[in-house]
């Protein structure tokens, strides 16, 4: 067994517990409303239900699912042991949900001009995930 250590002192990285259901749900077509409705503490869920309200244009319901989703997700990385800083890495997938609602936040803030959200967002998640930010553009 290796132990590694953080040399820079601080939080170990948060790594949300698996939710395969919701995951599994949207994999398989189900509808993303459906899946949200059925889980609706899934950040995943209402991270995808961001995302196809955006493509479609509807930006302000966007915010909304995605802010539901940043909100879930921020409930579960607590009960997760997470102190309100540290990483949430991209590469442990059960996170993904979390970072994708936090993009679609974003995303969604700097659509409709509230700048100042767009760039809290944007800097939490390059803190909290390098990989998310690049991966999600």
């Amino acid at each position: 067994m290796t132990i590694h250590e953080n040399l820079l002192g601080g939080p170990p990285p948060t790594h949300l517990p698996d939710d395969p259901e919701p995951r599994e749900l949207l994999a398989n077509g189900t509808p993303s409303a459906d899946v949200a409705a059925k889980y609706p503490t899934s950040s995943l869920a209402w991270a995808q239900l961001a995302d196809e309200a955006y493509e479609r244009g509807s930006v302000v319901e966007s915010y909304a699912y995605a802010r539901t989703g940043y909100h879930r997700g921020l409930d579960s990385l607590r009960r997760s042991g997470w102190k309100g800083h540290g990483p949430v890495p991209w590469e442990h997938e059960p996170n993904r949900g979390f970072l994708r609602a936090l993009h679609a936040l974003a995303r969604a803030a700097q659509a409709i001009g509230e700048q100042e959200e767009y760039e809290r967002c944007s800097q939490f998640l390059k803190d909290s995930s390098p990989a998310a930010a690049k991966t999600l553009g």
